[in-house]
């Protein structure tokens, strides 16, 4: 399974750390997504943190605390081969995941090299694809932005299912992407700050009386759509009703929290700064970064509940000169032990079902892919947000800065 990026902390910790969210600039999602996980800090926080003792995130754990990760001892005759495949992803954490989770164990099984290229931005496929030069066989990114491409043309080639594990899940398979990692965005808050109670919805969020204190939400900064879910949901919309989405009821229900989020956060850093300064008791929050957070000490928890169930795909480049290395290689990555693998390594989810039983209980009771906490998630519908996405930002936007 394949995952998302995790950052870092300084800047010897922020060359492992530029992972989720400020890959999807271009075209929208992705700067939302690399900036997802920890987030790079300043580097006078980033030594206050360390010298305190509470820098430890896990991309700067001791190996000897990793756990040990399954090996895929086999793997059948039709993914061998020769050659090599080309992978553009995101660099940092998220990357050397990838490399010890997928692309190490594949090179060695199957004899095709892996090379990695550490800038996944959507943008250069189309120019690869548009002349002919194409630099990559395979890129990590959305299914929006593969959406987006492709309405301008055909970027992208037909995965080949059937190499694909029957474990993957219909609901992350489409034509010319595969889903192979999910993260949630999710309700993140200070534990200490409610005397034992705990909130368990976005009506908790939304209750400053039972609830006191700040709070911060997602604005425009990073390119990915406002949370328009969590503002219906807290209206009583019951999460399986959120879509299609009723824009005009999200926004009279945002004008009832507006003054309290005293922060409209442009960077998955921010949130997270500003639990662990006490600025703010509650946020909207990537699960990833909640998870860097506790490691390092801060009393941080999340709500599950009602919580964006996100995925990021792979793609095959129109064109692709190592196409069939490359349909090898995502099919290789979504087979249950190498999802396995990935989501030991990072705190984001699997699409293969079957990799459960390879992930420790307690690893998986932090990911949003167990069964306990996906079934508390509700999964983000890309096919609204393609038809709808530009005009209900156009309105959150004029609403937010009116």
């Amino acid at each position: 399974m394949i995952a998302k990026k995790t950052n870092g902390i300084d800047q010897t910790l922020a060359d492992s750390a530029k992972i989720y969210f400020d890959q999807r600039c271009q075209t929208g999602r992705l700067a939302f997504m690399n900036n997802r996980p920890i987030g790079t800090i300043s580097r006078r926080r980033a030594v206050g943190l360390i010298i305190a003792g509470l820098a430890a995130p896990s991309v700067i754990r001791s190996a000897a605390a990793e756990p040990a990760l399954p090996e895929q001892t086999t793997i059948p005759d039709i993914l061998k081969g020769s050659g090599e495949v080309r992978i553009a992803s995101w660099g940092g954490s998220y990357q050397a995941a990838q490399q010890k989770a997928w692309f190490e164990p594949f090179e060695k099984a199957t004899g095709i090299k892996v090379r990695a290229f550490p800038d996944a931005d959507p943008a250069k496929v189309k120019a690869m694809v548009d002349t002919g030069n194409l630099e990559w066989d395979v890129i990590s990114t959305s299914r929006r932005s593969m959406m987006r491409l492709n309405t301008g043309g055909s970027y992208f080639e037909n995965i080949d299912y059937s190499l694909i594990d029957d474990g993957v899940a219909k609901e992350y398979r489409f034509d010319y992407g595969i889903e192979m990692m999910t993260w949630a965005q999710v309700l993140g808050y200070r534990a200490d700050a409610f005397k034992g109670a705990a909130p368990a919805s976005w009506a908790d969020f939304w209750d400053t009386e039972k609830f006191p204190g700040n709070r911060a939400m997602y604005g425009i900064g990073a390119g990915g759509p406002p949370e328009m879910e969590f503002a219906l949901m807290a209206a009583g919309v019951p999460a399986d009703k959120v879509y299609p989405i009723d824009v005009d009821k999200a926004l009279a229900s945002y004008d009832k929290i507006k003054k309290s989020v005293v922060k409209w956060w442009e960077t998955g850093a921010q949130p997270i700064q500003m639990l662990t300064d006490r600025e703010v008791v509650m946020t909207t929050v990537w699960n990833g970064r909640m998870e860097a957070l506790k490691e390092q000490g801060v009393p941080a928890a999340i709500c599950w509940n009602q919580g964006l169930l996100r995925r990021d795909s792979w793609g095959v480049l129109k064109g692709a000169k190592n196409k069939t290395n490359a349909m090898k290689f995502v099919a290789y990555s979504t087979m249950p032990i190498p999802q396995a693998r990935f989501a030991m390594s990072i705190a984001y989810g699997t699409t293969n079902e079957a990799a459960n039983k390879y992930i420790p209980p307690e690893r998986l009771a932090i990911l949003p892919s167990s069964p306990e906490i996906k079934k508390q998630l509700v999964l983000v519908n890309d096919d609204w947000w393609f038809e709808n996405g530009p005009a209900t930002q156009a309105k959150f936007n004029k609403w937010l800065l009116g």
